[in-house]
């Protein structure tokens, strides 16, 4: 995979326009001024995740002794889900209507922003390509600057957007996840189907 696709691709799965709804209704109730201190601290906090996925990725597929091939079909059964997910929406909110506490860690920066897809697909990444993690640095930095900037302008991006309009990128968004998943999961069969037969 190239570095802009996998930049691409993380971003994707990132969803930072289809989380706008969801990040404003978290922080609805804390101060604007305090609303970006915490989207900026979870964001770091999200990035830190992320770089540990990315550099422990082939250390932890060997201790759990799970091949590529595993990897690559679980990751891409899990980002179906979320693309069937970011297409047919469920209703509910994520904290529930009586948490009125700040949120640390969940569910903004595990799960919303780093979230079980990303990872899965960073330890892809890393175990595919251990020679290239500079070009996956560089990807994770890309998406991850792409999904602050729209994350930390969230409420501009409503008003410009409106909640179908957000609706409607999600979407969309989705649709490209669902062939990307596929995608992943065509590579990961192929690729066991081979070690078979050898």
């Amino acid at each position: 995979m190239e570095t802009l696709a996998a930049a691409i691709t993380l971003f994707l799965i990132m969803d930072p326009l289809g989380n706008i709804p969801i990040f404003l209704s978290i922080l609805s109730k804390v101060s604007p001024r305090r609303r970006y201190w915490i989207l900026a601290r979870e964001l770091v906090i999200a990035l830190g995740i992320m770089l540990l996925f990315l550099f422990a990725g082939s250390t932890m597929l060997g201790v759990l002794s799970l091949s590529q091939e595993a990897v690559a079909i679980g990751g891409g059964l899990v980002l179906m889900i979320v693309a069937i997910r970011m297409i047919f929406p469920s209703r509910g909110g994520v904290m529930g209507d009586d948490d009125d506490s700040e949120p640390l860690i969940v569910p903004l920066a595990v799960p919303l922003i780093a979230g079980p897809s990303l990872l899965a697909t960073l330890v892809l990444l890393a175990d595919t390509g251990p020679d290239r993690t500079a070009d996956w640095l560089i990807a994770v930095g890309l998406a991850w600057v792409a999904s602050a900037a729209i994350l930390m302008s969230c409420n501009l991006w409503f008003r410009l957007l409106g909640q179908r309009g957000l609706k409607a990128v999600e979407r969309l968004m989705g649709m490209i996840l669902v062939t990307i998943s596929v995608q992943m999961l065509l590579n990961g069969i192929g690729s066991y189907v081979q070690t078979l037969q050898m």
